[in-house]
């Protein structure tokens, strides 16, 4: 009996081994990857106030991990998420964005995520299989709408956004999207000529250095650097910010300022605390998020601000094309950083770049990848160059949002058409709410040449009686203005057998002095045949064939502000002008047809901004060679004046 109880006990414990083998745990996703494996999991969700049957908002909190089983160190990481919920994102640890947009934000339409502090991952060979240092995981906090329990609110895509590594489609399973990226041939990767072990640099429109020259414990030296590499770009007023992660602020400047000074923060914050014995009367910024602006000239002597080599321009970076020796600004700043960061070595570059300027594109800035130590010429004069400690490039793109307006619009006139196709309505933008007394949708009345010498707000007499005289009909209510600070005439002079001259008028309606002003005109078919300008310092662009770049004289390249008029009480405003002739010959360019559109551009920029263009060209049915002379004669007087 005990024999037979005992052979059952043991046929048990068989059977439940057996059943426990067959039911164990199939091995994790990432046991089958050998390169990088990148997966998303939704952990946990519920519905948060205000309470909506039709727009409910709900948290969610989701896990991106980022693991490196392969032979290659994955230089800083960047992973895609494609957000499709209208989702919020409220926090991120060891990541942040890499457009360098602070949390939170908005990334609904999809986003990128790059490690911070720590943005490589070293490989199981490198580190014995130290998990610490192969994986990353990014824990999620945010806001999405729609989607409740039972749903799960998984993205649509997922992917390692980094060079040389090709990504298949991700898996789904429940709350979980993995997949298992391959890294290239390394004779074929985009960046296999690394340079002691860092990312090659990159180019973009403006670039940004961010170069550490002396390190301590407890404060370190940075050199920042921007430069304009867009050869029809430009920065006026440049403004330049990022965000502090670490509780850093600025104790020292040359070469630039804060547009705050103000302590504040770290006297009653952790700063004040830390560093008790230090006089903060003497810092400059505690700011969280400062931003920095240049000196004007006059401060490139002062003793404490100045006296650091490219500095002091007033915020002015020109094109490399106008002048190469000031398309950059440079300067020096003095970090202090916190505990329990206080050691030479360690050192962490800010986050969240951004750089604007008046009159300029909008710009969106990567997160800084660090490369090779930038190097300096020796400061005793020695045939020697001085490496920086470490180096991170910042790249800064132009970037146009459908809800932005240029700044600037172009007029069409030529010789065989008495009448000026102006700017467009609304050119540069107008209100949302117009004014019942226009139309933004209407098109702009054709003006006699003298006309566009008036502030539009004058202009409606003129162009009235030039309606009447050519018998137009008239729209009720009228075209709304162009409201463009810088309006541009393009006027065919003159077209014969052997060649064709061209007249470009600038006009500036606006109350600031465009000092060192350029523009660039595109000309698809023509370009070939310029010969030269009048007035005007202007040649065809290097490596283009069909860009022509101009700027003024030296000493007169200024296009100065809107005035009054010789009598204000009764005379209208004037606007700033500069003007020149521009001749072309045909030699060797079969086929041109001036009148029939090749005389006219197809792009039109002014300081770095691209202008609007009129939507249709003058028409030859109404010669005449009086006007455009006339208009001259006018414009002449104007400047003798």
């Amino acid at each position: 009996m005990v024999i037979r109880n005992l052979c059952i006990i043991l046929a048990i414990i068989s059977l439940s081994a057996y059943s426990s083998l067959s039911q164990a745990p199939p091995p994790p996703a990432n046991s089958t990857c050998n390169d990088v494996f990148v997966s998303y999991t939704y952990n946990r969700g519920r519905p948060i106030p205000p309470f909506d049957t039709t727009n409910q908002p709900y948290r969610f909190e989701s896990t991106v991990t980022v693991l490196n089983n392969g032979r290659d160190e994955l230089k800083s990481w960047r992973v895609y998420v494609g957000f499709r919920y209208r989702e919020l994102l409220v926090s991120a640890t060891n990541a942040v964005l890499a457009d360098g947009t602070p949390l939170p934000a908005f990334v609904g339409n999809g986003t990128e995520f790059v490690g911070f502090p720590e943005t490589d991952l070293k490989t199981a060979i490198d580190t014995a299989g130290d998990d610490t240092q192969m994986k990353v995981r990014v824990e999620l906090v945010g806001t999405q709408f729609g989607v409740g329990d039972p749903g799960i609110p998984m993205p649509n895509n997922l992917t390692l956004v980094n060079d040389g590594y090709t990504c298949p489609a991700a898996t789904t399973k429940g709350n979980e999207m993995n997949l298992c990226c391959t890294r290239n041939n390394v004779s074929s990767r985009p960046d296999n000529n690394l340079e002691d072990n860092f990312l090659p640099r990159k180019d973009g429109d403006v670039i940004i250095m961010y170069d550490v020259t002396g390190t301590y414990d407890s404060y370190y030296w940075a050199q920042v650097n921007i430069s304009n590499h867009n050869p029809l770009g430009r920065l006026d007023n440049w403004r330049l910010s990022w965000e502090w992660m670490r509780k850093e602020f600025i104790y020292a400047m040359k070469g630039a300022y804060p547009s705050v000074v103000d302590t504040g923060d770290c006297i009653y914050g952790q700063q004040g605390q830390h560093y008790q014995k230090m006089d903060f009367s003497q810092a400059l910024s505690c700011e969280r998020l400062p931003t920095i602006i240049d000196l004007p000239p006059s401060s490139e002597n002062d003793t404490n601000l100045g006296l650091f080599p490219l500095c002091c321009r007033n915020g002015t970076i020109l094109s490399p094309t106008m002048d190469p020796s000031k398309s950059f600004s440079v300067f020096q700043m003095q970090v202090y950083k916190m505990p329990p960061d206080l050691n030479r070595s360690l050192l962490i570059p800010p986050q969240n770049w951004k750089i604007s300027g008046t009159f300029n594109s909008d710009f969106e800035c990567g997160h800084p990848i660090q490369v090779s130590p930038s190097q300096f010429p020796d400061a005793n004069g020695l045939p020697s160059k001085r490496s920086a400690v470490a180096s991170w490039q910042v790249v800064c793109n132009i970037t146009h949002f459908k809800h932005q307006s240029p700044k600037c619009c172009v007029s069409f006139s030529a010789f065989y058409n008495d009448s000026v196709v102006p700017c467009s309505s609304c050119a540069c933008g107008c209100s949302t709410n117009p004014s019942q007394t226009c139309s933004a949708n209407e098109t702009a009345l054709l003006l006699k040449y003298s006309t566009l010498l008036l502030p539009f707000e004058n202009r409606t007499k003129e162009a009235l009686e030039w309606a009447r005289i050519k018998r137009r009909t008239v729209p009720n209510p009228l075209p709304c203005g162009d409201n463009c600070g810088v309006s541009i005439n393009w006027h065919v002079l003159s077209d014969y057998r052997g060649g064709w001259n061209a007249r470009i008028s600038l006009f500036n309606w606006d109350d600031n002095v465009f000092a060192d002003w350029f523009a660039a005109v595109q000309l698809d078919k023509v370009t070939q045949g310029f010969e030269k300008f009048y007035s005007f310092n202007g040649s065809v662009m290097p490596e283009s064939n069909n860009t022509l770049f101009m700027q003024g004289l030296p000493h007169l390249n200024y296009l100065l502000a809107e005035r009054d008029g010789d009598n204000p009480r009764k005379d209208p405003r004037v606007p700033g002008m500069q003007q020149s002739v521009i001749s072309f010959t045909k030699k060797n360019i079969p086929g041109i047809n001036v009148a029939g559109g090749d005389g006219f551009p197809t792009k039109v920029i002014f300081n770095g901004e691209e202008c609007a263009l009129p939507a249709i060209r003058p028409s030859s049915g109404h010669k005449t060679n009086a006007a455009p002379f006339a208009f001259v004669i006018v414009l002449a007087l104007l400047f003798i004046h």
